[in-house]
């Protein structure tokens, strides 16, 4: 294989060559697998394929293509086949959208055969890149499940008339999509069950969780079902994810990438994001996700600031091995003692005491393991020359209960109705539009979450626009959080802060639990793992996950880092340098049985 290209003086590094054990051949176990498998030559047999495509990145891709190597057909019929042979087991992805991505794969090696394309990356960042989508992403022509069986009704499912903006992006840039990633209803989990498909395993132990709402697509990623997805994330659902299954994960400043046509949970507090199993790729993804300049999304407001404010692309510009040298990152002290934000904060409504109520309920303990798991994982930061600062008065437990009083749950039904206005089925545009057609309403998830919660008292939803109160639910607590923020980084003159990216292992989803975050019900299977980083999403501030070891159990630990807004490529630089450094990722060995049922193949 030739040497992999560079860009603006970048030396990516060499592949990760690997031979697939006999367990993880690529003969499919059925007739409708064996009947879309690739067309291979003498030159190019499957197991040469196993070779060079297992653990590629995309710039080890492109040089494969450009060297005429392999195919895009072929590359994309090796990921189809790994989908038909471990999803199964895995259940990682619900929509497998065969047809269109074979079709893509055909057009792009026509391209390639007139001998007119452009060298990479002039032809396209992502260009014959198999990719992956959440499913609450829409994509013109298939359903955006959202995760909830209530957008699949015959004859009322949600079909999306477009696709979301990043979709766009990504096909423009040449990126082949292989399907869509299961996930919980609504993304309202930190696990990946979901009405829609059923429970995505972790792909280090099916018997543990992979994390969520982001689950599918990690597990896809990690698994090499795909190079790369989208995660979205409203609470810690790229990063906590991210962390399950020794991938990257990218929340980028609010803003600088669109979330126009994604099923919003909370549209106050979602963002999106690539997944990838490096940097590097991660770098690649969030150029096209965001725009080597990035320009305002009329259906996003909160892009309009990026033109103004942002680090411009190619984001791969930032990554230097030695980004970390010299740098200072503080640890939040709220976060070693498990301080509680409670979810999509708390209205100023809503009384102190109650308030205070729910802050203790959402107290997180600090796993000893996780601990232990993290200032290990620190070590790395200081071989590259970082310095860690911890102090009491770096993000204390009084930061706590300011950024819980931003509160965002009173305009919930404004993104539902926003996103069902551009991006909803013919038959509805709104929730009473749902309401009307289906005869059922739509969870008060995603409608009026101030009813789910019994200790406080019920809220009409509003506009944030034109709602009196907005300064006082939401604008105002969270520019005094901010204000903390930013404060803390200037007074202890840090880059930037470093916290586990969750406060637990993936638990066991075969038994019992502790109970914890279950409702005070004590033996149920846990919801989690759980994190302590919702104040990344009610901040808006660049945030990244990274491999940073494993478990004594053999399961991943992520080491989460977030910097100043917009900073986003000095953010990934970081996250290049301690990638580097320590190589903590090592792909799982994926089983060809398991604990789930067998899943269903679409499309």
């Amino acid at each position: 294989m030739q040497n992999p290209p560079t860009v603006r003086g970048l030396i990516f590094p060499p592949i990760l060559v690997l031979a697939l054990t006999a367990a993880c051949t690529l003969a499919c176990p059925n007739a409708k697998a064996q009947q879309h498998a690739p067309t291979t030559t003498p030159q190019t047999t499957l197991s040469t394929l196993d070779a060079q495509l297992f653990e590629i990145t995309v710039p080890q891709l492109e040089s494969l293509y450009s060297s005429h190597s392999v195919t895009v057909t072929q590359v994309v019929g090796w990921y189809l086949d790994r989908i038909d042979h471990y999803n199964p087991v895995y259940r990682a992805v619900q929509t497998i959208d065969r047809d269109h991505a074979l079709a893509r794969a055909r057009a792009l090696d026509a391209q390639l055969a007139s001998g007119h394309l452009p060298d990479w990356p002039a032809r396209g960042l992502l260009w014959g890149v198999p990719i992956v989508t959440k499913a609450n992403t829409s994509v013109q022509g298939l359903i955006t499940t959202d995760g909830w069986r209530g957008y699949m009704i015959p004859g009322h499912e949600l079909v999306a008339p477009r696709d979301a903006t990043i979709v766009a992006r990504l096909r423009a840039s040449g990126a082949v999509l292989l399907g869509q990633t299961n996930m919980p209803d609504f993304a309202a989990s930190d696990t990946n069950r979901s009405t829609a498909y059923g429970r995505t395993g972790n792909a280090y132990d099916v018997r543990f969780s992979p994390g969520g709402s982001s689950g599918g697509t990690v597990t896809a990623v990690t698994s090499n079902y795909a190079l790369l997805g989208n995660g979205t994330d409203t609470g810690n659902s790229i990063r906590m994810p991210s962390a399950t299954s020794a991938v990257v994960g990218v929340f980028p400043t609010r803003g600088l990438v669109s979330i126009a046509g994604i099923a919003p949970l909370d549209w106050l507090l979602d963002n999106t994001g690539p997944i990838a199993r490096t940097v590097t790729d991660a770098a690649i993804a969030l150029t096209v996700m965001a725009g080597t300049s990035p320009a305002p999304d009329p259906l996003d407001p909160r892009t309009a600031d990026a033109p103004r404010l942002a680090q411009p692309g190619p984001y791969t510009q930032y990554l230097n091995p030695g980004a970390l040298q010299g740098k200072r990152f503080g640890v939040p002290a709220f976060i070693l003692q498990g301080s509680g934000i409670p979810f999509q904060g708390v209205p100023a409504a809503v009384p102190e005491a109650v308030a205070q109520a729910e802050e203790k309920d959402a107290e997180l303990p600090l796993r000893p393991s996780t601990r232990a798991a993290f200032l290990a994982a620190l070590d790395g930061l200081r071989a590259a020359g970082a310095t860690i600062v911890f102090d009491d008065s770096i993000l204390p437990p009084s930061f706590a209960p300011i950024v819980s009083r931003a509160g965002t749950m009173p305009y919930v039904q404004e993104g539902t109705d926003n996103f069902l206005h551009n991006f909803g089925p013919s038959q509805y545009h709104s929730a009473a539009d749902y309401l009307r057609v289906t005869g059922q309403p739509l969870p008060n998830t995603i409608t009026n979450p101030t009813l789910q919660r019994k200790a406080e008292p019920p809220q009409q939803q509003r506009l944030i626009e034109s709602d009196p109160a907005a300064s006082a639910n939401y604008f105002g607590p969270r520019q005094a959080a901010l204000d903390i923020y930013l404060e803390t980084l200037d007074r202890m003159h840090l880059d930037g802060y470093v916290y586990p990216a969750t406060q637990m292992p993936p638990p066991d989803e075969t038994m019992p639990q502790d109970g914890a975050r279950t409702v005070g019900i004590s033996g149920t299977i846990s919801e989690g793992p759980h994190s302590d980083t919702s104040w990344v999403n009610i901040l808006g501030v660049p945030a990244i996950v990274v491999p940073g070891g494993f478990y004594p159990s053999g399961l991943p630990f992520g080491l989460e880092i977030s910097a100043r807004p917009w900073r986003d490529g000095d953010l990934l630089g970081w996250a290049f340098a301690y990638e580097q450094i320590t190589h903590h990722r090592h792909p799982p060995l994926l089983v060809e049985q398991g604990l789930l049922p067998a899943a269903q193949k679409t499309r």
